[in-house]
């Protein structure tokens, strides 16, 4: 099957995240109740929730996005581009109602694309669009379809083969395939201080556009296709 896709119908995408409020200490009390006992089996016996909290920005009652980066194959010419785009501030609002825009007007036969998507990008994306009160997009909406009628790719679960209980990162699959890997600079677990210490979000989208590149490169792998060269790659402001 993953021969036969269109690569200028796919759109491969990655989002930055981080917590709500930069401290424990200025999130609601009510919501720190609730982040409590929402993580309660996941801290260590020596971690309190203030501790924990670092790691808010992985879930999405408790995070907020402040990065999305896409990007589309272009193969008018018979030579293979990559055109990749970032929305990107401090009001998640705009940055979802500019992603969902791009959507709406993207082909009916549109797959996205992401590593670990189906497990974190796809449904972060679409709770929060649903909590910032907008419409959620139809390419999102995967309630009640079939598994083959879900326009979803992951290149995570592509490396499975079936194989449920493993994980593989994206930096790991970049190494073993010989593609520059995104985390030359900085990692996820680095996103929060680069945010709201650093106050440095061009770094963060400069890291979101690689993860992208790279997840774009690793598709084309399981294609058996070659590597998009660097000069073939462009990003748009």
């Amino acid at each position: 099957m993953i021969e036969n896709i269109d690569l200028t119908h796919v759109l491969v995408l990655d989002i930055e995240t981080v917590p709500q409020y930069e401290n424990f200490e200025d999130v609601p009390e009510v919501f720190q109740e609730l982040w409590a006992k929402k993580t309660s089996f996941q801290r260590k016996e020596e971690e309190t929730p203030s501790d924990f909290y670092k790691k808010a920005g992985i879930l999405a009652e408790f995070g907020k996005v402040i990065c999305i980066s896409v990007g589309v194959f272009d193969n008018k010419h018979g030579d293979l581009k990559l055109r990749v785009k970032s929305f990107y501030g401090d009001d998640e609002k705009v940055i979802l109602e500019q992603f969902s825009g791009l959507l709406a007007k993207q082909s009916p036969l549109t797959l996205l694309c992401a590593h670990n998507g189906k497990e974190f990008d796809y449904p972060y994306l679409s709770r929060r669009i649903i909590i910032n009160n907008l419409p959620l997009p139809k390419q999102l909406k995967i309630a009640g379809k079939k598994p083959w009628e879900v326009p979803h790719l992951d290149t995570m679960e592509l490396w499975r083969f079936g194989d449920y209980k493993n994980f593989t990162s994206l930096n790991l699959l970049a190494n073993i395939f010989d593609i520059p890997t995104p985390k030359d600079d900085i990692d996820g677990s680095m996103v929060k201080d680069v945010y709201y210490k650093e106050k440095n979000l061009a770094r963060i989208v400069n890291y979101c556009q690689k993860d992208v590149i790279t997840t774009a490169q690793i598709l084309l792998r399981f294609k058996n296709s070659p590597s998009i060269p660097i000069e073939n790659i462009t990003i748009v402001e």
